[in-house]
């Protein structure tokens, strides 16, 4: 006896419009109809940053960077702020927003020396990445970056705060430790980490500590 299904009916999701419920001086909030591979009208509802430039798909950059010295361990350059959504600090990459005419690795060092007054060297560029795509549309583009220590002007480097940021405090953060000293600020303080900072500390681990361990066979 066949028990054969009719096949479900497939189309490619897309949206049909976007309207405008509600915009601020950074944010947007927007109704979003569209279709389901299904051929299901839903609606959903998302945020977008007002400040995207037109000329880029990312709005802003994410930056790893290592600062390396003599005789010193390489560290990750990380900054701990005040997060009003969050309601206290949070320890993250420094980071910001695209300006008109600027590619990423350009807005990922000026941002470098706004937040942390280090002045540093473009090694790597990712994709565009989303952040948060449940939410929002907002996307990133990660910018590894090398800072010379021993040059005089990363020596004893001075912020170049605006007024949107004034109050950012630089951490630096041993790489091959990077993980444990998370979780040791974590215990000490109630801060919440970024999420891509601690997906990278764990690839850390696994990059450091999981090769030197020999596997076990199963019995």
């Amino acid at each position: 006896m066949s028990n054969t299904e009719d096949p479900k009916v497939t189309t490619a999701p897309h949206i049909e419009k976007e309207e405008l419920l509600a915009a601020g001086k950074w944010v947007k909030l927007e109704k979003t109809t569209y279709v389901d591979p299904a051929g299901n009208t839903r609606t959903w509802e998302t945020v977008k940053r007002t400040t995207r430039q037109t000329n880029t798909e990312a709005d802003g950059v994410g930056i790893i960077a290592l600062l390396k010295r003599t005789l010193h361990k390489d560290c990750v350059v990380m900054v701990k702020q005040f997060r009003p959504p969050m309601g206290c600090c949070t320890l993250e990459f420094p980071a910001g927003l695209i300006d008109e005419g600027e590619t990423a690795e350009a807005a990922a060092l000026r941002e470098l020396k706004e937040e942390t007054g280090y002045k540093g060297e473009v090694v790597g560029v990712t994709p565009v990445t989303c952040l948060d795509p449940g939410l929002s549309n907002c996307t990133t583009q990660i910018v590894l970056v090398n800072i010379n220590g021993d040059d005089m002007e990363n020596i004893n480097p001075t912020q170049q705060l605006g007024k949107e940021t004034q109050f950012v405090e630089v951490i630096l953060l041993p790489l091959d430790e990077f993980q444990i000293k998370i979780d040791d600020l974590l215990k000490k303080e109630k801060i919440v980490v970024d999420t891509k900072v601690y997906i990278f500390a764990m690839g850390m681990v696994q990059a450091f500590f999981k090769p030197r361990e020999l596997p076990i066979l199963k019995q």
